[in-house]
């Protein structure tokens, strides 16, 4: 028998988390209810989690917060943002940190558990199970472990920037635009935003130069959009 795949509930009101519950199981899902984000974190560290669901406004934590200090405990845990703030900014946010998808209250229970489908559905696509050799820069991509090593150093992706950077690596010297960089990073490219790949290009380079600070990697072709650089 296959297991249910689990997903991390974090919603404050009883109400609203009774409905994703319900919905979520009897859709062939085991959600663990969290009413805090320090619950959410305990479970985060004991559980294999599939997917989580974070309302945004949490009694003892900014939702935005709790997503960063998930990524931090695993990079790779997809998540949708769930919030009774539809104001742009707040989407925006959202997405540049990272966050799959974004939906507002009120809500429809069977849309939630089809886009919980649809982006663990992305996020299984395309799993290679051989490491890839060192190549330009001496990234090294191992796509079964969703990791990526630069000069022999593991970096600490969320899923998102491993996917640009994997997309860069994967053909040096090619410039791909930021449309399209979208279509490769995220699971709904048209809730995101140009600026939405700037923010993480620019995380992404931080987080080279702390492994090697005089180099960069990643191009950018004003007006375009990034490339990786090509070895002379």
């Amino acid at each position: 028998m296959t297991a249910r795949p689990r997903i991390l509930v974090v919603e404050d009101e009883p109400a609203i988390a009774d409905t994703i519950v319900y919905a979520l199981t009897t859709d062939g899902f085991e959600p663990h209810w969290c009413a805090t984000a320090g619950a959410a974190l305990e479970a985060a560290r004991n559980s294999d989690a599939a997917l989580a669901i974070l309302d945004v406004g949490l009694p003892d934590l900014n939702g935005f917060e709790l997503f960063k200090q998930l990524q931090r405990l695993r990079p790779q845990l997809p998540a949708i943002f769930l919030t009774a703030r539809a104001a742009e900014i707040d989407r925006v946010v959202g997405l540049e940190l990272g966050a799959d998808d974004y939906v507002a209250k009120p809500f429809s229970p069977r849309e939630l558990v089809a886009r919980v489908r649809t982006v663990l559905r992305r996020v299984a696509k395309g799993a290679s199970a051989t490491p890839a050799a060192p190549g330009q820069h001496g990234f090294t991509v191992d796509d079964e472990r969703k990791q990526i090593r630069f000069r022999g150093q593991a970096l600490e992706l969320a899923r998102i920037e491993y996917r640009l950077l994997k997309t860069l690596i994967e053909r040096p010297g090619r410039v791909f635009t930021r449309d399209e960089l979208m279509n490769h990073a995220w699971d709904d490219p048209a809730a995101s935003f140009d600026r939405t790949v700037d923010a993480h290009v620019k995380s992404l380079r931080a987080k080279l130069r702390a492994v090697a600070p005089d180099e960069d990697p990643i191009q950018t072709h004003r007006g375009l959009g990034y490339s990786l650089r090509e070895l002379q």
